[in-house]
């Protein structure tokens, strides 16, 4: 099932907050031993394990080695703590977390006691059912391994962005409405006419329209919080987007 590209890429955005909250996830990660840094690499592992397993998958490995050398990928990430060694200034962390997964899968002794090193902990919890089903989703001839990392990345930006604003409006009372406009920001379907979802939910035509420029907005803000937290710098943020728009595109 192929996914939908999502409309035009996020605007600039000109709130100040940027320029404090490149790197902040990875950062925060990094301070191991504290209930901030545990959240943070949960929510990293959980957000980006799937590219990681397409990429290995894409090299050649059956379902179930590439589930374990993601898994291996991960406990080797911890117990070497790669993070310790990330230097924000050298650029993107998706190009960071790519070299280190194929220097990973370099190691033949990496790929083979990985998962005993770590005494059997899974730092990611990965559904081999879902991941393989996934991945069988995925281009079957044209994309190279890492153009492959890359589109899934991309796509888990733009996953975790729209829920992050899902959650946002949920919790703002206002799930109903999201639920019916969050098609105008994944393309997943035709939108309904504001019209009708505004009898449908008892607004005005103009108050859905507004609602969901609101939220064309406030999903721009949020995917361009989450691009800064994987670049070096705030002035990369546009850069990165658009990369990232043209890999969905290609």
């Amino acid at each position: 099932m192929k996914r939908s590209k999502p409309h035009d890429p996020p605007v600039a955005s000109h709130r100040p907050s940027f320029g404090t909250t490149h790197w902040s996830l990875i950062l925060a990660a990094r301070d191991r031993g504290t209930p901030q840094a545990d959240h943070a690499l949960a929510e990293l592992c959980a957000a980006y394990w799937y590219p990681l397993y397409a990429f290995i998958r894409r090299r050649g490995h059956d379902p179930d080695r590439a589930a374990d050398l993601t898994q291996g990928f991960f406990v080797r990430f911890l117990e070497k703590d790669y993070l310790g060694s990330v230097d924000p200034s050298k650029g993107r962390f998706r190009a960071f977390l790519l070299a280190a997964c194929k220097h990973f899968l370099a190691n033949a002794h990496d790929r083979e006691v990985a998962l005993k090193r770590g005494g059997g902990r899974r730092p990611v919890s990965i559904d081999r059912r879902d991941a393989e089903g996934r991945y069988l989703c995925e281009p079957a001839h044209d994309l190279t391994p890492e153009r492959l990392f890359e589109r899934r990345w991309a796509l888990a930006l733009l996953d975790r962005a729209l829920d992050q604003v899902g959650r946002e409006f949920h919790r703002g009372g206002k799930g109903v409405l999201y639920d019916r406009l969050k098609v105008v920001l994944t393309g997943a379907a035709e939108a309904a006419p504001y019209a009708r979802i505004g009898a449908e939910l008892g607004m005005t035509e103009d108050a859905v329209k507004k609602a969901a420029q609101r939220l064309r907005r406030r999903y721009r803000e949020a995917l361009r919080g989450l691009v800064a937290e994987t670049v070096a710098e705030p002035g990369q943020v546009d850069d990165e987007i658009r990369t990232l728009f043209a890999i969905l595109a290609s």
